[in-house]
């Protein structure tokens, strides 16, 4: 489903997170569900995530764009955003996710934009715009991640999202 690509953080993040001993980037694929369904992340700050995935391999028996494989790349930015929001002392851990699909896609790539909705101290909510090659919307998704402290323990999962 095409080469994984490196996640672009900025590069102050990157040095948060690696003075804690924590590779960001390497942390930060699109996790093992993302990775499967060849979700590409190729922007990510806690402003603007950008993500790609395939129609090709995610769709239902009709052939369209599976509404859950749209789910997975909305939950997969707006973790991200929020992981970023929250900084190295938290863990974006999703709790509401809500999707609308506007229309079916057969094939392509699809490209996600989440952007803050509410960026607070224990919560964070952003809104995911998933789009055909045509620009034409397919799905609108809103995410809420609860913010919480990193614990001891949770180690190399700071920052792990979903």
């Amino acid at each position: 489903m095409g080469e994984q690509q490196q996640v672009q953080f900025p590069q102050e993040v990157v040095d948060e997170y690696a003075a804690l001993g924590v590779d960001l980037p390497a942390l930060f694929s699109a996790g093992h569900l993302g990775t499967r369904m060849g979700v590409q992340i190729v922007e990510a700050s806690a402003g603007r995530v950008v993500g790609t995935m395939p129609v090709e391999g995610n769709t239902q028996p009709y052939g369209l764009l599976h509404g859950g494989a749209s789910a997975v790349l909305a939950e997969t930015l707006g973790s991200v955003g929020s992981m970023l929001h929250g900084g190295a002392s938290k863990i974006a851990v999703g709790v509401d996710l809500n999707c609308t699909h506007h229309r079916g896609v057969r094939s392509g790539l699809v490209t996600g934009v989440a952007t803050p909705v509410h960026r607070g101290r224990s919560t964070a909510t952003y809104e995911i715009v998933i789009s055909d090659e045509q620009d034409r919307r397919v799905c609108t998704a809103r995410l809420t991640c609860l913010l919480r402290d990193v614990r001891p323990g949770d180690g190399a999962q700071a920052g792990a999202a979903g």
